[in-house]
């Protein structure tokens, strides 16, 4: 869900439009505008693509200097033009909201009990009646907006239009992003700087609590006591073309630095106080948790791979059963299915043939309910699936899949806390793994940190023409996606093993042609994986060892020549 406000001397309908273009990638269901207009707010909202929406402003046009634009992907309620946003109460408010509203039912029965008549299922529209209240009984637009704000419980990012309030759009944000852009006579809100980006380069960083009122002559940010406060304007200095491949050499090197970022999309608005919001994977997903007695993943390529860690991760957290299929096999097969299983379908694009294939199949099996962790929200495995949870990795043009996989990761630990929760996990054990999860897009950063002299050891590896890697625990499938990486980025043959396995046949394979590469981080493993790599190697082989200090994991690498071994802590 993503949004777009503008407060203008100029029309401002075609660059709504175009910002919620610009956010497409990151996932909807439905669009909608609503500028204000001389003879009042005007609406227009279409279920399926922006370009629906641009086809309605062409039939029946809108326009006006302020509005508010989204686009919105459904947590309350099913894609229907009734739920998508704008939200609108009597005529006389308009709210755009991102996030999830957690105390919504009650305050919808609050508000029902005053008279006012919902038209959609959504959390939003509370929100939108609850400002007209506030209006009702004599206050301007911000102080109801603040007022509202401090009821509101859970994750949001809201922007709020008033007939009565000519020209100003408020905005705030808890737990989900804003960014404020700043112009020549006009002021923007957006969820993303990427929207903005064609229009303005000065923004300034809304900050967790704020509320924010633009209007054609000012921009204020405010906390949520009404206290005016001071926010670092910031220059962009980049363009919107520069998002494409930039400074990198090529998209995949792009797309590896990029990981941080994406890591900290796919957490953004759904960690609250320390723990998962659950209605992140959708309707009555907090029900179907605690029902789920055994996982079935079922994906492809990476998306297998990543699968493959999640087993581990689901079967530690939740001690309950999980099954991982290779998704061309599962569905060639006439699986056992017991009672109370998810079945879990892991794809970057959401149309690969063999997962689609094997979720339909699954689907006459008796599975409780289908979830896809999916990045391309309108493909036919999230239309399909019951529940689901967008990665946010965003596009991703590079062949050998980077932040994709490590996103498909991120959204697959939080699963694994939240069956664990709703399975009886020691709530200190889950509150460290969420913590670790906030942390996780600054250990991806200083994790690339290491650029330098993973180039220089690259060097030393150029000239082979095979490579082995191994693993233990759940870094075994990180090894598979090393060999999948190589392979798919240099055309050098590479295979994955377990680590414990490499007595056991592979060795055979080892010499001066080859390179070897060894995943553990498991400290628990540690020690039996190096007891095993110097049972396997030959007499007298020397190591020579780099620190990096504060990384619980190593890598190990030789090749068959002895003179050649090397090893990296």
């Amino acid at each position: 869900m993503w949004n777009r406000w503008i407060a203008a001397k100029r029309d401002v309908v075609a660059n709504l439009i175009s910002g919620l273009k610009a956010l497409e990638y990151r996932g909807y269901d439905s669009a909608g505008i609503a500028p204000d207009h001389a003879d009042g707010l005007k609406r227009l909202r279409a279920k399926g693509k922006v370009a629906e929406l641009e086809q309605l402003q062409v039939s029946s046009p809108v326009q006006g200097h302020t509005g508010i634009a989204h686009t919105r992907w459904a947590t309350h309620g099913v894609p229907a033009e009734r739920n998508a946003h704008p939200m609108m109460s009597n005529d006389m408010v308009a709210v755009v909201h991102n996030g999830i509203i957690e105390n919504h039912a009650e305050l919808r029965e609050e508000l029902r009990a005053k008279g006012y008549a919902f038209t959609s299922e959504t959390d939003t529209e509370v929100i939108a009646h609850l400002v007209h209240a506030e209006k009702a009984a004599g206050k301007d637009l911000l102080e109801a907006v603040l007022t509202v704000a401090r009821r509101l419980h859970g994750a949001y990012a809201i922007a709020v239009l008033s007939l009565k309030d000519d020209g100003r759009v408020i905005g705030a944000r808890r737990g989900s992003p804003m960014v404020m852009g700043l112009g020549d006579g006009e002021h923007y809100i957006a969820s993303d700087i990427h929207a903005l980006l064609p229009i303005t380069r000065r923004f300034v960083y809304l900050e967790e609590g704020d509320v924010a009122e633009i209007t054609v002559d000012h921009a204020r940010v405010f906390d949520l006591d009404g206290r005016e406060q001071v926010r670092k304007v910031k220059e962009a200095h980049f363009s919107a073309d520069a998002v494409e491949r930039g400074e990198y050499r090529h998209y995949m090197l792009k797309e590896i630095h990029e990981q941080p970022v994406s890591v900290a999309d796919t957490l953004e608005g759904r960690l609250l106080d320390g723990r998962i919001l659950t209605a992140i994977f959708g309707p009555d997903a907090a029900q179907l948790l605690s029902r789920t007695q055994a996982v079935q993943l079922v994906a492809c390529g990476s998306s297998y791979h990543a699968s493959m860690v999640a087993k581990y991760w689901i079967e530690a957290l939740a001690r309950i059963p999980v099954s991982v299929e290779i998704a061309s096999e599962y569905r060639y097969r006439d699986p056992v299915v017991m009672a109370n299983t998810l079945l879990v379908t892991v794809s970057q694009s959401g149309e690969t043939a063999d997962t689609l294939a094997a979720l339909r199949m699954a689907k006459t099996l008796g599975y409780m309910a289908e979830l896809a962790i999916c990045n391309v929200p309108e493909s036919s495995l999230v239309r399909e699936s019951a529940l689901s949870l967008m990665t946010r990795a965003g596009p991703e043009i590079g062949v050998a899949s980077t932040k994709a996989f490590v996103t498909q990761l991120t959204a697959l630990l939080m699963l694994a806390l939240e069956l664990g929760r709703h399975h009886g996990l020691d709530d200190k054990r889950y509150r460290d793994g969420v913590a670790q999860l906030e942390h996780l897009p600054q250990a991806v950063a200083d994790a690339l940190k290491l650029d330098g002299q993973i180039r220089v050891l690259a060097e030393r590896f150029a000239n082979k023409h095979h490579a082995l890697f191994l693993g233990r625990g759940r870094q075994f499938p990180i090894a598979m996606e090393g060999a999948l990486k190589l392979k798919e980025s240099s055309y050098i043959h590479a295979e994955a093993y377990p680590a414990g396995e490499l007595k056991h046949g592979p060795l055979a394979l080892v010499d001066e042609d080859d390179a070897r590469h060894r995943r553990g981080a498991q400290r628990s493993l540690a020690r039996k994986a190096q007891e095993q790599h110097r049972g396997s190697a030959c007499p007298g082989w020397p190591a020579h060892r780099l620190r990096r200090p504060k990384c619980q994991s190593w890598h190990h690498a030789s090749a068959g020549n002895p003179a050649r071994t090397r090893t990296l802590r």
